[in-house]
């Protein structure tokens, strides 16, 4: 028998903060349809004065666990994928794990900016099938708008704030492609490229600081590192593009989204878009985007899904799993 770490609830929550394009109109030299052209965005959510990051993840969490039919205590493990936690320390999974009245288990924060929720799904991944693990949640969670330099028109529209999160757990499989579960990962990272989008503060500075990003730049390196990596866990399964049902992307950019597809040569039906609602979430906007797809009725069981993600780092990654 071969373990598989299998999706058995997945949940998200949104502030209720609902903010269009023509807000910005206002505030900075920008359009609706300026935004919308280069980056499909239409509105995004921002969190509410005193709601923290941890407060987003621990909605998202308890919506996945009532999706699955679980209560806190039925977890062993927590990991959260975040670059806007709320304290240095501690971190912010240990925050969700007391929000949740979880008194047993072990929690712990990944930081790998918006392909934060693909390393955090691979790490879940290997506790369970090395035995560490029988059930994790793995929860997507950012306040993305509390980085931003709102005199830059080149990203502070683009970002928004909001949580979704998986229940893993532990199941058998046959070991063949059929099985349900997260079938391969991959993952990739070149320290090279920090300097075309980071934040520049933390403990060397002596503050926040707010996101600087080369969007040209992280353009060009987008597409062609997502289709690869995509390829590469399809790959590692045995399988390739043309098996896929789903492709539930890092929601960045529609033109990245798209040209990703095309570089992949699955057709936009078969691509799960958010990003028009959300904007760029982080590592929340693929958890995000498999719980909107669920809701929608889109992502059934069985289907082969394709998730994949690029950020800061730069950082970028791929999973395989069926639903």
């Amino acid at each position: 028998m071969t373990i598989r770490a299998v999706v058995k609830g997945v949940g998200h929550y949104l502030p209720e903060r609902v903010v269009p394009n023509s807000e910005f109109e206002a505030l900075i030299d920008t359009s609706d349809e300026w935004i919308r052209t280069r980056s499909g965005i239409e509105r995004r959510h921002f969190a509410a004065e005193g709601q923290t990051t941890a407060d987003l993840g621990t909605r998202a969490a308890q919506a996945a666990l009532a999706d699955a039919g679980l209560a806190a205590d039925d977890i062993d493990a927590i990991i959260v994928a975040t670059s806007t936690a709320d304290l240095t320390f501690p971190s912010c999974a240990t925050m969700i794990q007391a929000g949740l009245g979880m008194t047993r288990g072990f929690a712990f924060d990944v930081q790998a900016v918006c392909a934060g929720f693909a390393f955090a799904l691979t790490n879940a991944n290997a506790l369970i099938i090395s035995g560490q693990a029988a059930r994790v949640l793995v929860i997507g969670a950012e306040t993305f708008s509390r980085l931003m330099d709102w005199t830059d028109r080149g990203t502070c529209v683009l970002f928004g704030d909001g949580a979704g999160a998986l229940v893993l757990e532990a199941q058998d499989g046959t070991g063949t492609t059929a099985d349900r579960g997260i079938l391969s990962t991959d993952l990739n990272s070149d320290g090279r490229h920090k300097d075309i989008l980071y934040v520049d503060g933390g403990t060397s500075t002596g503050t926040t600081g707010h996101l600087r990003m080369e969007g040209k730049e992280v353009f060009r390196h987008a597409i062609e590192k997502l289709a690869e990596t995509a390829h590469r866990a399809l790959d590692k399964a045995g399988l390739d593009a043309g098996d896929v049902d789903w492709i539930v992307p890092h929601q960045a950019n529609i033109r990245i989204i798209e040209g990703t597809a095309r570089k992949m040569q699955v057709s936009m039906d078969r691509v799960i878009v958010t990003v028009q609602d959300h904007g760029n979430t982080s590592a929340a906007s693929i958890p995000l985007a498999l719980s909107v797809g669920k809701a929608r009725g889109q992502i059934k069981p069985g289907d082969l899904i394709v998730t994949e993600a690029i950020g800061g780092g730069l950082a970028w990654g791929a999973v395989v799993l069926r639903w």
